[in-house]
């Protein structure tokens, strides 16, 4: 059944977009930690963005046209720089810890290494 997903659904193959899905649970598990009266700020735009990454990988990798799915592949890299902006923000309020933090700052280094060899490859096509 599995492998029927993996072929009807072309994201799913990609390492970029399973990197991506394990970020996001890591995030919103560690935003659990923050405080309540941040439910409707920064960890709501931080699971916003964190989500986008995966959302908009999955939608360009649907798309017909390998220029779309570079388009979307733009918009992930614009998701990463404000996920990155948010988490900087969590550290410096102190809502994660330097280990959480850095953890965090690893996943999304690599996936962002990886869209933008994915970029790179699909330009060179």
């Amino acid at each position: 059944m599995a492998d029927n997903i993996i072929s009807v659904k072309p994201h799913r193959k990609l390492i970029l977009w399973q990197k991506s899905i394990a970020f996001c649970l890591e995030v919103y598990k560690l935003t659990e930690q923050f405080p309540k009266n941040e439910t409707y700020g920064l960890t709501s735009q931080l699971k916003r963005a964190v989500t986008s990454i995966s959302l908009n990988i999955a939608e360009g990798a649907g798309r017909n046209y390998t220029k779309e799915f570079i388009q979307f592949l733009g918009i992930v890299n614009g998701s990463i720089a404000e996920t990155d902006t948010l988490l900087e923000l969590a550290l410096q309020l102190n809502f994660l810890s330097i280990t959480d933090f850095e953890k965090l700052q690893n996943m999304l280094n690599e996936i962002s290494a990886l869209n933008n060899g994915l970029i790179k490859k699909l330009k060179s096509q």
